[in-house]
């Protein structure tokens, strides 16, 4: 692994651990040259996936992009990260076992919103906004509806009173 503050090729592992119920390894590194240390993730990928855009573009399968557009819709929500990793390594191991290595963003996308729905409202609405390019308040209005048709409407009083 090369070092990432000097490009030293032979750096050295000093710790390795389990991650994410044990779906990675962690690994504390430190370079001899610079004595820099940093962190890797070795996780195992079944097959390269590759993302065909609506444009029809297609493009590699990026996790951290996943992670982040999740992060997004969780901004200032009180998820645990744990949460968060485990629904997008979730989500990666559905893409994987599917058995296409070409996979739609809009199938990417509606795993994404099963999984916010049932870990946060909040972040669900937020990601649904962006996810089904909302242009009017309606937009929200028949998201809030379908949350209050398969929880009763509590939730939904709750986040009609956060907007």
């Amino acid at each position: 692994m090369r070092c990432p503050y000097c490009s030293c090729e032979e750096t050295q592992v000093k710790d390795s651990r389990p991650t994410e119920e044990n779906a990675a390894i962690r690994r504390r590194r430190v370079c001899p040259d610079c004595g820099g240390r940093f962190t890797t993730f070795e996780r195992v990928q079944l097959r390269e996936l590759i993302v065909v855009k609506r444009s029809g573009r297609k493009v590699p399968f990026d996790r951290d992009k996943l992670q982040k557009s999740v992060e997004v819709a969780l901004r200032k929500r009180p998820i645990e990260m744990e949460r968060v990793d485990r629904m997008v390594s979730g989500i990666v191991r559905q893409l994987e076992s599917a058995g296409e290595t070409e996979i739609a963003s809009s199938t990417i996308g509606a795993y994404v919103m099963e999984g916010l729905r049932a870990l946060d409202p909040v972040a669900y609405v937020r990601f649904a906004s962006v996810y089904r390019d909302f242009r009017e308040a309606a937009d929200f209005q028949e998201v809030l509806g379908e949350i209050a048709r398969d929880d009763g409407g509590d939730e939904v009083q709750r986040i009609s009173k956060k907007l």
